[in-house]
């Protein structure tokens, strides 16, 4: 008997959705053509459309965490797997609803994540 994994809509992270055994609808073959071109993308997805989802699978794969992608159509592309620095700024949190305000909250985001000497 086929067992369907569980579904989520609670997580938001690659590797716990990976880790948890939960479904994964494999969009990695668009991922991978995405990295291999060069260029700057704007990534625009409506609400709840798993941009979240979509941001954490990047960093996973330029992290070069390669064991998370067993069976997906990115492991078997010709992809190096290097690892590299990543900067994430979540914004999910932030309120601000000026440019002021967005600036503001970066700026608060940044020594957080690049420790300045």
């Amino acid at each position: 008997m086929l067992l369907m994994k569980p579904l989520t809509t609670s997580i938001f992270t690659f590797s716990n959705l990976i880790e948890g055994g939960f479904l994964y609808v494999d969009k990695t073959a668009a991922i991978g053509k995405l990295i291999e071109r060069d260029g700057q993308y704007f990534l625009a997805r409506p609400r709840r459309f798993g941009k979240s989802l979509l941001i954490s699978t990047l960093k996973a794969i330029f992290q070069g965490k390669r064991e998370l992608f067993n069976g997906v159509a990115i492991d078997e592309m010709d992809y190096d797997w290097k690892s590299h620095p990543v900067i994430h700024l979540d914004m999910g949190s932030c309120a601000a609803e000026t440019t002021a305000g967005i600036k503001s909250n970066i700026f608060e985001l940044l020594p957080l994540i690049i420790k300045f000497p």
